[in-house]
């Protein structure tokens, strides 16, 4: 899967802000884009490493081919990346509904103090 993006890339950044606790998480609209690049090991294999690509670099984003996206166990508090070509919806380790894209974390309960709600702030564009 190509990532869409126009040709200059704006992003917005969100804090997810508990209403009760005041626990904060950083979310970006945008995930982690990535390619794959040939690698040489030590032993001389060609092998395909994942580089993620961090703006503003938009001649690197030409070569994205998808995309990583912060989710948030809501059970156990972890917060872990989502391939996009293999995405999750439970693990052995967390329910179906504890996995949260940090991206819609707006009215979830907040796992840190079980009392408060989050609720979106917009923090940056870049």
């Amino acid at each position: 899967m190509r990532v869409s993006r126009p040709r200059r890339w704006n992003v917005q950044g969100f804090h997810f802000v508990c209403g009760r606790c005041d626990h904060t998480i950083e979310a970006w609209d945008d995930g982690n884009p990535y390619y794959f690049e040939s690698v040489i090991t030590k032993t001389g294999e060609v092998k395909q490493k994942k580089k993620c690509v961090y703006h503003p670099n938009d001649e690197l984003l030409e070569r994205c081919i998808d995309n990583d996206t912060e989710h948030l166990c809501l059970s156990r508090k972890k917060e872990f990346m989502v391939d996009s070509e293999a995405p999750i919806t439970a693990s052995s380790k967390c329910k179906p509904s504890a996995i949260v894209d940090t991206m819609e974390l707006a009215g979830k309960l907040c796992p840190y103090c079980k009392e408060g709600v989050f609720r979106r702030e917009l923090d940056s564009i870049s």
